[in-house]
């Protein structure tokens, strides 16, 4: 109607920075030799630069119960790192992986994929792996980097990350 202010957009999250602290953050294993970093990019490839990637994994003995997690959100350029060991192979023959759950604006629930290791002979046998056509499996395939290893996280588009239902 004529005369009428329209009412200001707000923004109802999420917060992830203030409602999600979690003390450890991104370092997983203090004093860890290996680094994981990358970025999280929307189906245009833009940085999403409020999202939260948390980390579950394994230890060096491929144990599951080892209470091995990390939380980091994302800077502005969408850019997250942890600092870890690198797991085991587990006892229901999965090939050493990290296990990551993404949380992000615009997403009802969170997703869930995995980041497995370059040149790990034991990637071939993997049951979840094995799973997924070829074409799709180099987007869980981390990437070495000079400084450990890098693994974007895209959430749509034609190079999507393979999210699963869990």
């Amino acid at each position: 109607m004529p005369g009428q202010a329209l009412t200001p957009a707000q923004t109802v999250g999420p917060f992830y920075g203030f409602a999600l602290p979690y003390p450890g953050g991104p370092v997983v294993v203090e004093g860890g030799e290996l680094r994981l970093s990358g970025a999280v990019l929307d189906g245009a490839g833009d940085p999403v630069p409020d999202a939260l990637v948390e980390v579950l994994q394994a230890d060096v003995r491929g144990r599951l119960d080892s209470g091995l997690f990390g939380r980091c959100p994302t800077a502005p350029e969408g850019r997250f790192a942890f600092t870890t060991v690198r797991p085991g192979p587990t006892a229901d023959g999965c090939a050493p992986h990290l296990a990551v759950i993404v949380h992000a604006r615009g997403l009802l629930l969170h997703l869930h994929t995995r980041v497995y290791f370059p040149g790990e002979p034991l990637n071939a046998a993997d049951p979840v792996l094995a799973k997924v056509p070829d074409a799709r499996r180099g987007t869980l395939i981390a990437a070495e980097a000079e400084d450990g290893y890098r693994f974007d996280i895209r959430l749509q588009g034609p190079d999507e990350t393979v999210f699963f239902d869990v």
